[in-house]
């Protein structure tokens, strides 16, 4: 599966953008999922359902099906932060996952900028983001050579992400952690 990030404040149309893009990509018989970074207590269970009931007893984990959908929702007993690499493996194999709400990830990520937000912008000084979604591309702060699209070019933009298949791969399962544990074993077993 391939994984891009779409990056920006709030307020920058990054959930317009991801939803444009989905439909977009469905239409070339693309499978697109999506992970999203939520702020804190979150919730999206209702209180009084038999799945909040459970949690509120006490459940790790609960899950949640119909001939439909799907959701697990899984309870931390302290504030925990899973990383991308931890939300990806949740997922069912597909052809692209989006990434919303991590901007400090060292992934590939489109940038989606609004001067009228009053945020600074964020591909001068992140090696990572391969490309910048604007409303208004004669505001950007600093001249670039990345590619510049406008926010309404779907388009255009769907294009670019498939043409990064190869940048934006993900290496399903080893993870960062395992094969540094592996390179670590090695060195020791280089040793004895």
């Amino acid at each position: 599966m391939n994984v891009i990030a779409l990056c920006g404040y709030s307020g920058s149309g990054k959930t317009t953008l991801i939803e444009q893009l989905i439909a977009r990509m469905r239409l070339d018989g693309q499978r697109v999922s999506v992970v999203k970074h939520a702020h804190h207590d979150f919730d999206i269970d209702h209180e009084g359902k038999d799945s909040w009931r459970h949690r509120q007893a006490g459940a790790f984990e609960v899950v949640i099906a119909s001939d439909r959908r799907l959701a697990k929702m899984r309870e931390y007993p302290r504030p925990t932060e899973p990383t991308i690499e931890q939300l990806i493996a949740e997922l069912s194999e597909c052809d692209w996952v989006f990434v919303e709400g991590f901007k400090h990830a060292a992934r590939p990520k489109i940038e989606v900028w609004r001067a009228a937000t009053g945020k600074r912008a964020q591909y001068p000084f992140d090696p990572f983001v391969i490309a910048i979604a604007t409303d208004s591309a004669e505001a950007l702060p600093e001249p670039t050579g990345l590619p510049v699209f406008h926010l309404d070019d779907v388009d255009a933009i769907a294009a670019f992400i498939g043409a990064q298949a190869d940048r934006c791969r993900e290496r399903t399962g080893v993870t960062m952690d395992d094969a540094a544990s592996r390179r670590a074993a090695a060195a020791m077993l280089d040793r004895e």
